[in-house]
């Protein structure tokens, strides 16, 4: 690799290439269409980072007006926003611009920073293919195009606009696929758009999982919440899945009150919202993340000690990639799945299906000792928890005469579109991923949930309030 990169990795910390990088950058840096499968938190992301970086290096190519140089795709705002911070010191040592495009933000900033020339488009399919339609983002002129998660992006039935856009890069150039698990939805893809791809696979699917502890705790149902205010009020990281949107707001409301300081991450949040309540927890101004499964993958966050299942996950691969936000980069982790009595069944199956085996205690009310085992340290309890503001649903569109849709045009105060990060490692103005620095509303008592919407019948908690 070149020593610039070299140098930047080993300022990092990073001196070993993962198994995962050990596999596959001898070919991508030579220019190979590579199909990688790794684990979560195996090193995926500077997998295929550093060959792009190098690549773009090495052809020299200028920076063009809406026609970007490489494409990286992802399923998730939140992580084309972490692949974009990996990617950041890397580009800036080689005089690359960047930037990030997704949804939940104005797109007149991404527009301006495309007609302005970017070398990296880091995007999620859909506000991608809206700019590509609108004109704004031509792919006539892409070098390397990279598929993060593809598994994930077939799961959330992305494929159809990933082929799209695929299909709008130059048939010459380099593609590189990183997905978890490959199956047939995958194999769709490298059939159409590799060209003689070198297959890799580092490790296998189950290997994260067999080196946590795994417990499953067997509650009543009105001892859930009082176990959880216990394990999250312990030192550390939590990171507690539920099912739906709904019920992650009213967990998290929940967990506040009894004074663990608690954000949530689910899609009913807008984009100042997610990106807020993300910095919270990296900041360690909440010890606890209550998400859906839109936190299941990718999602990097340090030291994340313990991952609750509060709602098993109706399937294993699911329970594989949510339990991957613990036992990350040779760190151990414990992972909890809560069960309750018609509960039995499904996590005996899911467990199953998973390959594990995992330790069962039947827990009576809310001071078991395996509860202190499984989070150590003394329970420390906030007043009031986190004073989360402005977490709310996405801003209703404005309605006006002659109105409509606007192109995705977003009102609200505070919000930003996409960046180009300036080679000369000058502060980026207008990142997607930062919040401005508006003050936001503080909003009093418990608010509602969006007019009309259904609780799911399968979430676990529930304020009461439809």
């Amino acid at each position: 690799m070149p020593s610039s990169l070299v140098s930047i990795l080993s300022d990092l910390g990073i001196t070993d290439p993962t198994p995962i990088q050990r596999a596959t950058l001898p070919d991508s840096l030579a220019g190979r269409d590579v199909l990688g499968r790794g684990r979560t938190g195996s090193g995926k992301t500077y997998a295929f980072l550093l060959p792009l970086v190098a690549r773009l290096t090495q052809s020299g190519r200028p920076a063009r007006s809406n026609k970007p140089r490489a494409v990286v795709l992802a399923p998730t705002r939140e992580l084309v926003a972490q692949i974009e911070d990996s990617l950041r010191p890397l580009a800036q040592a080689a005089g690359l611009t960047t930037m990030t495009v997704f949804g939940g933000v104005g797109q007149n900033p991404q527009v301006q920073n495309l007609r302005r020339g970017v070398d990296i488009v880091l995007a999620c399919p859909g506000r991608l293919e809206d700019l590509m339609g609108q004109g704004h983002c031509d792919l006539g002129q892409v070098e390397v195009t990279i598929l993060d998660e593809a598994d994930h992006m077939a799961d959330l039935g992305f494929l159809p606009g990933v082929r799209r856009i695929m299909g709008k890069t130059p048939r010459d150039s380099q593609r590189l696929l990183f997905s978890a698990t490959l199956d047939k939805a995958i194999d769709t893809l490298v059939k159409q758009f590799l060209r003689n791809p070198v297959t890799h696979q580092a490790d296998s699917a189950q290997s994260p999982v067999a080196t946590m502890d795994h417990h499953v705790l067997h509650v009543a149902r009105e001892h859930r919440v009082p176990v959880l205010v216990d394990l999250t009020s312990a030192p550390g990281r939590t990171v507690v899945f539920t099912r739906t949107k709904y019920g992650a707001k009213a967990l998290a409301r929940q967990l506040n009150k009894s004074g663990v300081p608690a954000v949530e991450l689910h899609g009913n949040l807008s984009q100042n919202a997610r990106t807020r309540n993300m910095d919270a927890f990296h900041s360690g101004k909440a010890s606890t993340l209550v998400a859906t499964d839109i936190a299941a993958r990718g999602i990097h966050v340090d030291d994340v000690s313990l991952v609750v299942h509060a709602d098993p996950p109706v399937e294993h691969k699911a329970y594989l990639h949510r339990s991957g936000r613990t036992a990350r980069a040779g760190n151990k982790g414990t992972v909890v799945t809560l069960m309750t009595d018609e509960q039995v069944r499904d996590v005996r199956d899911l467990t199953r299906a998973a390959g594990i085996k995992p330790t069962t205690t039947k827990v009576v009310g809310s001071s078991h000792a395996i509860l202190a085992e499984l989070a150590p340290g003394e329970r420390v309890l906030v007043p009031g928890g986190l004073a989360v503001e402005a977490p709310e649903s996405k801003p209703r569109p404005k309605t006006a005469a002659g109105g409509g849709g606007g192109g995705g045009r977003n009102r609200s105060r505070g919000r930003r579109g996409g960046s180009a990060t300036k080679s000369t490692g000058a502060k980026s103005t207008g990142s997607a991923t930062k919040s401005t620095g508006g003050k936001p509303r503080r909003q009093s008592g418990q608010a509602a949930s969006a007019g009309g919407q259904k609780r799911h019948s399968a979430s676990t908690f529930s304020s009461g309030r439809r």
